[in-house]
């Protein structure tokens, strides 16, 4: 993203204007927490992103540098997404997100996010120390498989 069509010099509207958007930041709490990494798995989330609209933000968090994007090596015609070390950052920032979610939300948690919350209410640092660990090794993973 260029610097200059930034709206202000906030922290929290650069962040915003780089990453935030529903989609994005969905597709990113899916490949940290669901442990989601194609296309497919993608289209699969509750929230039915459209098909033109899934290809857009991953090609969006590509480009501004919240994904890298390697050959599946199992089927060399798809793509796996896996995220950067910036991305990975976020972890702490989602956690929280999770837990305010939990104390403010008007809806029932599902239960496939129960077990993050009870970790992440139980212990933040351990469950962000875990959801890290996780990650860090799918990626690397990964790229040693594309060398």
């Amino acid at each position: 993203m260029d610097i200059c069509n930034l709206r202000s010099d906030c922290p929290i509207n650069y962040f915003l204007e780089l990453a935030g958007d529903r989609w994005s930041m969905l597709i990113i709490r899916d490949m940290l927490f669901a442990h989601k990494k194609s296309y497919g798995d993608f289209m699969a989330s509750d929230e039915k992103i459209a098909t033109n609209i899934l290809a857009n933000r991953l090609a969006t968090l590509e480009d501004r540098g919240f994904v890298r994007k390697f050959r599946d090596p199992a089927n060399k015609t798809k793509y796996i997404y896996v995220l950067t070390d910036m991305t990975i950052d976020l972890i702490p920032l989602f956690i929280e997100i999770i837990l305010w979610s939990e104390k403010h939300a008007t809806v029932p948690i599902p239960e496939e996010r129960l077990d993050d919350l009870k970790k992440a209410k139980a212990d933040k640092a351990a469950f962000a120390r875990e959801v890290h660990a996780r990650v860090v090794a799918q990626t690397a993973a990964l790229a040693k498989q594309q060398v």
